[in-house]
């Protein structure tokens, strides 16, 4: 099986995770140069679909958005969907300013992945959950990747993990292993399809 999708997004990280994520899969992503539609909303699933609708009307082929956010326990939440806006505004210093003196550090990283592929529209979310660090670690990753700890992992952060370690557990990964399945599925017994 091999599939061709364009990917919705501005961010060259994004697309590396998710290329590699979705390679095992015979699934390979361009990047699309439409703008990406961002309407605020509390739900990151809802935020991913309407950025994939917005580009589908505008290009008329297959393809996939990304919405992705930081929800941290003392926060309430806090930046959740508006994680690039917290990070482009306050950024990890910001969150780390916040959490000064807590020790309630609990926090999980959420993604969901907008699919269009007529007659299917469909959005596979995946999460990982752990705690912010004390201090930035690591120069790898992006976002807040230097202040997350997954529980999974040996106490690095995102940001001291190779793409391959974080594709272990990050959210994303898991949200893009939940599309290839899917695909793979509905594809199996096919034979070679291409898209």
């Amino acid at each position: 099986m091999k599939v061709m999708l364009g990917l919705v997004t501005g961010n060259r990280h994004k697309l590396a995770e998710l290329q590699a994520a979705l390679q095992p899969y015979g699934v390979e992503l361009y990047q699309v140069s439409v703008g990406k539609l961002e309407i605020q909303s509390d739900s990151i699933r809802e935020i991913a679909l309407t950025a994939a609708r917005h580009a589908y009307s505008k290009l008329r082929r297959p393809l996939i958005a990304d919405d992705s956010g930081l929800f941290i326990e003392e926060l309430g939440g806090f930046p959740g969907p508006y994680s690039s806006y917290a990070y482009k505004t306050i950024g990890v210093e910001g969150i780390l300013k916040l959490l000064e003196g807590s020790t309630r550090r609990r926090a999980c990283f959420r993604a969901a992945l907008a699919l269009i592929l007529p007659p299917y529209e469909k959005v596979f979310e995946g999460e990982v959950c752990g705690r912010i660090a004390g201090e930035p670690r690591g120069a790898g990753g992006f976002g807040f990747d230097p202040i997350f700890i997954p529980d999974e992992g040996d106490g690095r952060t995102f940001a001291e993990m190779s793409l391959q370690e974080k594709n272990r557990y990050s959210h994303r990964a898991r949200a893009a292993r939940a599309l290839g399945e899917w695909l793979a599925s509905r594809w199996r017994g096919l034979g070679r399809q291409s898209l």
